[in-house]
């Protein structure tokens, strides 16, 4: 009798471990998929750094519209238009100073010095203005001995020194550049301010703009909030789907803390159609790029406002899982890219290169769901669902335009 208890028993523990294996290798199986499809390095990212950067950075720049010609009063302006536009509501929260706010020269004491005919308040003032409306600033330096513009002194041998400005002055985010470096390695010149910015008493978000020359996406991650992987965008369609391009390889390297930049938003500056913009900011969104305004937004169109505040593409941006999308499948000009959200979604975008309108298909083994799962499929421009869907999705898209869509599988 006992023998045959045991014996019985011995069955059932091997019927509930080989239950058990099926079920677990079932998972394994879902989970490898989707994570070949969207791989992620396990890498020490920078939110252990400052413990900033969780979602990507969303606010304005003011370089791709006005370059240089900067001033305290169109700052002031620009936040009270990210403020009244409703903008800021959405998570547009910094305000950030290009190159030129400065003079030429460092004073006595071998400060920066704020531009007098420009800045004659100066930016601690300007910061003090910008807090009030619930915003950040930002501010701009370079890691070599002058700017890109060559109207200001940059940072390198100075970093102490300039951060513990930045700091004083209230300055909530820097972008670091990467003029005049004097041929020194990045991976020598960056670490320096990334430790005066910690030991600078304030949290600053630390951008790298080191335009991608050294692989930052490599080394970069624990020293700042987001880096460059790309030259300067320009604001027309080859610039900017070439530096989408070139950001996609690295996308494994983006995550919580720390995301791959490849450049700030054209959208609204008049040099690409509706359309390509609709890309544009679809594609930014996707990728987990820091979605920073680079139009003048006290006299954005309608048009530029919709695309630019769109609640569902930036939700798609700011999710808490991070996973930067990609480019999951390539035909010629048509392209599906992809990413893995939170609570077991994905975002797709159905994207046409192409000069003549095509039809496009995303089949589930391209973006790392079995070919049996129903989904709920959201367009988040057109703002319509559809439920049941199964194996593929696949829409007519027009010349330099995309689809996007939020899938919730069930």
């Amino acid at each position: 009798m006992g023998v045959v208890v045991i014996l019985c028993c011995w069955i059932l523990l091997l019927s509930i471990s080989s239950n058990s294996t099926i079920s677990v290798h079932s998972r394994v199986v879902v989970d490898r998929k989707l994570s070949d499809v969207y791989p992620r390095r396990n890498i020490d990212h920078s939110y252990k750094y400052n413990a900033l950067a969780l979602t990507p950075q969303m606010g304005w720049n003011s370089w791709n519209h006005f370059q240089c010609n900067i001033n305290e009063t169109l700052i002031k302006q620009t936040a009270d238009a990210m403020s009244s536009t409703g903008l800021a509501a959405l998570g547009y929260h910094y305000i950030n100073l290009d190159d030129c706010w400065g003079e030429l020269n460092r004073d006595s004491k071998g400060n920066l010095v704020p531009k007098a005919s420009t800045f004659p308040s100066g930016i601690k003032a300007l910061a003090d203005y910008v807090h009030t409306k619930g915003l950040k600033l930002g501010i701009y330096s370079d890691a070599g001995t002058q700017t890109c513009s060559k109207r200001m002194p940059g940072s390198l041998g100075h970093e102490e020194q300039d951060a513990k400005t930045f700091a004083s002055w209230g300055v909530d985010y820097l972008k670091y550049d990467n003029c005049e470096n004097t041929g020194t390695s990045p991976k020598e010149r960056y670490p320096k301010m990334s430790k005066a910015l910690l030991d600078s008493g304030r949290s600053i978000f630390f951008s790298l703009c080191e335009w991608g020359q050294d692989d930052p996406a490599t080394w970069a991650p624990s020293l700042g909030n987001s880096w460059r992987t790309t030259g300067d965008i320009q604001d027309n369609w080859p610039s900017m789907i070439g530096i989408a391009d070139q950001n996609d390889k690295w996308a494994s390297y983006a995550g919580p803390g720390g995301w791959n930049d490849p450049d700030m938003l054209e959208v609204g500056n008049g040099g690409m159609t509706t359309e390509e913009y609709r890309s544009h900011f679809s594609i930014w969104a996707l990728v987990k790029a820091p979605l920073l305004i680079g139009c003048d937004l006290r006299s954005m169109s309608t048009i530029t406002f919709e695309l630019l505040g769109n609640k569902e593409v930036i939700a798609v941006n700011q999710d808490k899982l991070g996973v930067q999308g990609k480019k999951v499948k390539k035909d010629g000009d048509l392209e599906v890219w992809a990413g893995a959200l939170s609570n077991n979604r994905v975002a797709v975008i159905l994207l046409n290169r192409g000069s003549t309108e095509s039809s496009i298909t995303a089949y589930w083994s391209d973006i790392g769901l079995h070919s049996s799962t129903n989904a709920h499929v959201r367009d988040v421009w057109e703002h319509s669902t559809k439920s049941n869907v199964q194996g593929k999705l696949s829409a007519q898209v027009g010349s330099h335009a995309c689809k996007m869509y939020v899938l919730t599988p069930y």
